[in-house]
């Protein structure tokens, strides 16, 4: 029986950013250069497949500091921790690398900036999301008041409204974080910004990428886990840029297939933290039932790198 046609049209760029992809490599040079364990603390990215792999070669994953014996060396995720962890690493005389990415470390400087400048700040960004905690843990309690929503604006009390400065999650939704910005700047018209949007390079190319794909089909999967923001905020982009069907999968076995009956187009795209293999797998289960056409869908190129630590670089 001959399959039904279906044009999957794939979104680019997709996948991997430069901060995951150097994160990977710090967890596996460290396993490389101090054998297993080693320690992580918090997912390294937050996707499954990745973290079962690495748990393979021998990284154990565990939420906090206490959790790490003394004598293994211990890495720190890319989403950014508070001060107090590494000052407490440093305490305990452990060996610690800092998988923090670039373009999260610069929110940190930046908030450190402001602050050491008298300003409060205000951060854009998910309640409990480890990138967050991180950034709010940069500076002492009360320095950095948090927002979620442009009706959080209205509910700020901030010490002085003459003195703000304004921060944001990197994986946060380009255009909900615009509305955002307009309603604290038109509250507090002092308030100073950041010169570049906070919001990364690769958040901000995978949404547009979504955007472009959404009127050309009827239903958008989006490849990631459901704790990863900049996944989530793909599906919500998918959605909001006309796609009736966007829908959030971590491996092919996740698709629900009653919900894609009858359709002809279908976008694939996926979050920052989800690898290729799980695109092609993707691929692969449509290629099994339908007689599939790939179009790419192609909005920017990424050649960013980031470099490992220097103490991975070194010698053991």
């Amino acid at each position: 029986m001959s399959k039904p046609p279906l044009t999957l049209y794939l979104a680019a760029p997709r996948g991997f950013c430069a901060g995951v992809d150097r994160a990977i490599k710090i967890v596996e040079m460290a396993l490389e250069k101090w054998g297993p364990p080693v320690y992580v603390r918090h997912e390294i990215v937050h996707n499954r497949f990745v973290v079962d792999s690495l748990r393979d070669k021998g990284a154990v994953f565990v939420e906090e500091l206490d959790e790490c014996p003394e004598d293994r060396p211990v890495i720190f995720s890319a989403h950014g921790v508070p001060k107090a962890v590494p000052a407490e690493a440093e305490r305990r005389n452990m060996v610690y690398v800092d998988a923090t990415c670039p373009l999260v470390s610069k929110v940190h400087i930046e908030a450190e900036r402001h602050h050491a400048n008298g300003l409060q700040m205000v951060m854009i960004g998910h309640a409990g999301h480890p990138e967050t905690l991180g950034t709010m843990g940069q500076l002492p309690d009360g320095e950095v008041l948090l927002v979620e929503t442009e009706a959080d604006v209205a509910g700020l009390e901030p010490r002085d409204p003459e003195k703000l400065a304004f921060i944001t999650q990197t994986t946060l939704s380009v255009d909900d974080t615009a509305g955002i910005v307009a309603a604290l700047k038109a509250r507090f018209p002092k308030i100073i910004g950041p010169h570049k949007e906070d919001i990364c390079y690769a958040t901000t190319n995978r949404q547009e990428s979504v955007k472009a794909m959404a009127p050309k089909v009827d239903a958008i999967l989006v490849i990631g886990a459901p704790n990863s923001s900049n996944s989530q905020r793909l599906v919500e982009v998918g959605a909001a840029a006309g796609c009736s069907y966007s829908q959030l999968v971590q491996r092919a076995a996740d698709i629900d297939w009653r919900a894609l009956e009858g359709v002809s187009t279908v976008g694939i795209t996926a979050g920052a933290s989800a690898p290729e293999v799980l695109v092609n797998e993707v691929i692969d289960a449509f290629r099994a039932r339908f007689d599939v056409t790939l179009t790419p869908v192609e909005t920017a190129q990424e050649n960013v790198e980031f470099k490992v630590p220097r103490v991975l670089r070194e010698p053991a």
